[in-house]
């Protein structure tokens, strides 16, 4: 079975993560919520408040295939300033594990020049993050290797189906957007 950590911060976008969650558990994906901040209760950029199922420190995340970032403008700078998860991002980054990350958060990958040479998309005005990115502002989601990058909530199904693909294959994704009716 696949495994998924993804890590939640205050301020992050509650549809870019939540939609991502169900659908990649509808799949059968593991997936293991943990918050950066100091306690389990996430308060989302709109109010709703979520609690992570683990703290970051509990985390080993070498056992994980991917590792998924929600965008938010302060969620993404919440996981930003967190030097634990920007070092566990570049470990999975060298050893060749996926690393997802929608709206705000492709903004993380291009700083730490994951994106380099790569086709990527993000929320429109974070491009200027892409460092080396092959910018493509007319996807919702895009795959290139080993990252999956999308624009914002409008694009979190497209998103959750992009990471179910590249752990699932392509013949699960369309079962689950099927199921959901997209």
């Amino acid at each position: 079975m696949s495994r998924i950590a993804f890590f939640l911060a205050d301020g992050f976008e509650e549809i870019e993560g939540l939609t991502a969650v169900d659908m990649c558990r509808r799949a059968g994906i593991e997936v293991v919520t943990f918050s950066v901040m100091d306690e389990l209760l996430i308060k989302g950029s709109h109010g709703i408040k979520v609690y992570a199922d683990e703290m970051f420190g509990e985390g080993k995340f070498d056992s994980f295939d991917m590792l998924v970032l929600p965008g938010g403008g302060a969620g993404t700078k919440n996981l930003e300033s967190h030097e634990g998860l920007l070092s566990e991002l570049k470990k999975a980054y060298d050893s060749g594990k996926y690393i997802a990350a929608i709206c705000a958060a492709p903004r993380i990958a291009g700083r730490l020049g994951f994106l380099k040479g790569k086709k990527a998309t993000c929320y429109p005005g974070n491009e200027v993050h892409r460092e080396g990115a092959d910018y493509r502002s007319d996807c919702k989601a895009v795959t290139d290797g080993k990252m999956i990058t999308a624009r914002g909530m409008g694009a979190s199904i497209e998103f959750g189906a992009q990471i179910i693909a590249a752990l699932e294959g392509e013949e699960k994704a369309q079962a689950i957007l099927d199921q959901i009716q997209f």
